[in-house]
Order: C-alpha cells, then structure tokens, then sequence
C-alpha cells in the first residue's frame, strides 16, 4: 500500500502547489486592477486570461459586488483556501493512514 500512499502524497503536493501558484496570479491580477495597469501588457493580459474563467463564473453565481467594487476574488480566494485546507490535508492524511 506504500505506492498508493506515495502516490496521494504526490497528487495532495502538487495540487497544493497550483492552488498555492494560482492564489498569487489571483493577488497579481488585483493589484493590477488597482493601479489601472496598462491591458496590452503581455503579464497582465496573462493575469487576467488565467483569472477571468473563474472571476467569470463566480460573478454569474453570485452577484459580489459592494460599494462598487468586485468581491468575486475574495470568493476565489475563499474557495482556493476552503480547498487547501480541506482536498489537500484529507489527501495527506488518507496518504498516511494508508502507509
């Protein structure tokens, strides 16, 4: 059972590395939106091509908007850490009880 183990080891590190990586291009598409950064440049176009299908979804599920401002990175955020806490630590563990 130790190859199992080692293998949800595997899976709960690299999706805690993506969702880790995405909470940053998340943060770096906010702080981009709050400079009013240039939209033709080629990192905040890639900033916002990698946010938008989820920011997109959440705004069409819920209406997150207060005061004017957008809060459907706060609900993404929110669901990024709902599931490093809850998907990864379950995989962690299942990977340990297995061994």
């Amino acid at each position: 059972m130790f190859i199992l183990s080692n293998f949800l080891t595997a899976i709960a590190q690299v999706l805690d590395y993506v969702l880790w990586a995405y909470i940053w291009i998340l943060f770096g598409r906010v702080v981009a939106s709050w400079i009013d950064a240039d939209p033709y440049n080629p990192i905040v176009r890639f900033l916002y091509n990698a946010t938008e299908p989820v920011l997109a979804r959440i705004r069409q599920r819920f209406p997150v908007y207060a005061g004017g401002y957008d809060l459907s990175p706060l609900i993404a955020w929110l669901a990024i850490m709902f599931l490093r806490w809850f998907v990864v630590r379950s995989l962690y563990d299942l990977a340990y009880a297995l061994r």
